[in-house]
């Protein structure tokens, strides 16, 4: 494979382009709605109304809006320019219905608006082929310039100079911490070692959270294609993605983008007549919430139980069977290739001075629009809630969101003019975490929040280290006793008391993060709390 065959292939791809295209969503929130019957249902009218030869029925990814699903992208170009229209909760029966809309007829299905917030106030960059190519072609995606970023770097580049060039971009990873990724590439390109490793964790556990689901079922080359880059950076020959059997859409549209990659040699040996070679192996995870900590999740690769080992050394010293080892989660290898064709100053010129670029974010909860959107750092929570999320359903009022699951924080609605980026939320008692964002009404009780999460993090807890083990349960047992009004003042001063030691005395982030939704909702909602204690204190 070189440029030229690369070009060959979008080029014939877009040359096979339809004037009309009908993009189905095959997420997996709309093939839960029954998006496989409606594509079928489009299909066959098209051949039966002998539309087959201009029409194409395709299947794509996610479109952002899951609450309305399925989906369903009409691209006319026969249209005066090219003309987009999106319908919503589409059944198989409607199929007739917008077939005849491409001639003029009318269309009784639900159409949604394509200028509203929800979609105008976006910037795709990780998210920019989802819902337009097909997961399960790798065409689809060299169509959308995919591999060109591979190609560059690997003829035109040395790995020094990608490591700057995600240096300067200032990617921080999308994982959780916001370490910069640039420093973390160069660390691993500068440890010794007769062998390093390239893992993607792709063990999303978050409560609510499904934006790397998502980019998997959506867009699997582009992460194929981001790790690539990464092990050309830092020397590493062998590639793991570590995600959870929960994914079974994921895994598959990943097995078989990683197959039609080996086949077209952009997997594999020589990649590009160049002497890097490189290859990526699927490992499945059971679901364990521990394994999103790096050492458990290598542990795990490596056929042991996953549970965390204290650090340093740092996996960029010792990691997978004790060489180094680079771990970044999906969506940070998702903005690899954007960054590499549209290069770093571009990147570092979207978001805000410390965190740069955008994030994606799974929207969900008491909000009118929930779904996937990506929008560049610096935007307002506010703007996200009530814009972008339509605000909560039948007039309700917003009370609180949620970031960074059972790690992150409740920030109240007072709050809600802060800019979304690591600083801010951190100000705030909360994190950014992988993507979660759950809003909150009035409605809401927080001492539920809280105590959801503590036995969130109760279960999840394997059990290596005491202060997570023991102090989870005693901290979830002490939120049942206040929820049930059987506590006094003495168990809300035992409560902060044991919180303080299972952050600052467990072995990972999972226990030393646990406390963080009782912190945050004693600071800002410490009056729910006092109105559930016994009145006979």
């Amino acid at each position: 494979m070189d440029l030229t065959e690369l070009q060959e292939i979008a080029e014939k791809e877009r040359a096979n382009f339809k004037p009309i295209r009908i993009r189905c969503c095959m997420a997996a929130g709309c093939l839960s709605s029954g998006s496989v019957a409606v594509k079928e249902s489009l299909e066959k009218v098209t051949e039966e109304t002998g539309l087959a030869d201009k029409v194409e029925v395709c299947s794509v990814g996610c479109m952002g809006l899951c609450c309305q699903g399925p989906l369903v992208e009409v691209d006319n170009v026969e249209a005066q320019g090219l003309v987009t229209r999106i319908y919503e909760k589409v059944t198989s029966e409607n199929a007739p219905s917008i077939i005849a809309g491409l001639d003029g007829g009318e269309v009784k299905v639900q159409t949604g608006d394509l200028q509203q917030p929800f979609f105008t106030k976006q910037f795709p960059i990780v998210l920019e082929n989802s819902g337009k190519v097909d997961p399960e072609r790798i065409e689809s995606y060299i169509a959308a310039d995919g591999y060109q970023a591979l190609y560059h770097v690997l003829r035109e580049m040395t790995p020094a100079e990608v490591v700057d060039e995600i240096t300067r971009s200032g990617l921080r990873g999308r994982g959780g911490a916001g370490y910069p990724t640039g420093v973390k590439w160069a660390t691993v390109a500068k440890a010794k070692g007769d062998r390093k490793f390239v893992i993607c964790n792709a063990d999303e556990g978050d409560p609510g959270a499904f934006m790397d689901r998502s980019v998997l079922e959506s867009d699997p080359h582009r992460v194929l294609e981001g790790m690539a880059i990464a092990a050309y950076a830092i020397s590493a020959n062998q590639g793991y993605i570590y995600i959870r059997a929960e994914y079974p859409i994921a895994i598959n549209r990943l097995q078989i983008a990683i197959r039609q990659a080996q086949r077209l040699g952009l997997l594999g040996s020589k990649i590009f007549d160049s002497p890097f070679d490189f290859k990526i192996d699927i490992r499945i995870g059971a679901g364990a919430y521990v394994c999103g900590e790096e050492t458990a999740l290598m542990a795990s690769i490596e056929g042991k139980r996953g549970t965390p080992r204290p650090r340093p050394p740092y996996p960029a010293e010792s990691g997978l069977w004790g060489f180094p080892t680079l771990i970044n989660n999906v969506e940070t290898f998702a903005n690899v290739p954007w960054i590499i064709r549209k290069g770093a100053d571009v990147f570092a010129s979207i978001g805000t001075e410390k965190s740069k670029g955008t994030k994606v974010f799974a929207l969900a909860g008491k909000i009118k629009n929930t779904g996937l959107i990506e929008v560049p750092m610096g935007t307002t929570l506010r703007q996200i809630v009530e814009e972008m999320g339509g605000g909560v359903p039948d007039g309700g009022t917003a009370k609180a969101v949620q970031t960074g699951g059972p790690s992150g924080g409740c920030i109240p609605a007072v709050a809600f003019d802060t800019p979304v980026d690591y600083e801010s939320l951190a100000q705030l008692g909360s994190i950014m975490g992988s993507g979660g964002m759950i809003v909150m009404d009035e409605t809401t009780n927080m001492v539920d929040v809280a105590r959801f999460f503590m036995e969130f993090c109760m279960d999840e807890s394997c059990g290596k280290c005491i202060p997570c083990r023991v102090g989870t349960v005693q901290l979830y047992q002490l939120l049942t006793k206040i929820r049930e009004g059987k506590a006094s003042l003495a168990d809300l001063e035992l409560l902060e008391e044991l919180c303080d030691m299972v952050k600052h005395t467990s072995l990972c982030g999972l226990g030393q993060s646990a406390p963080n939704p009782v912190f945050s909702t004693l600071h800002y909602f410490r009056d729910e709390y006092l109105a559930n204690l016994s009145n006979d204190t």
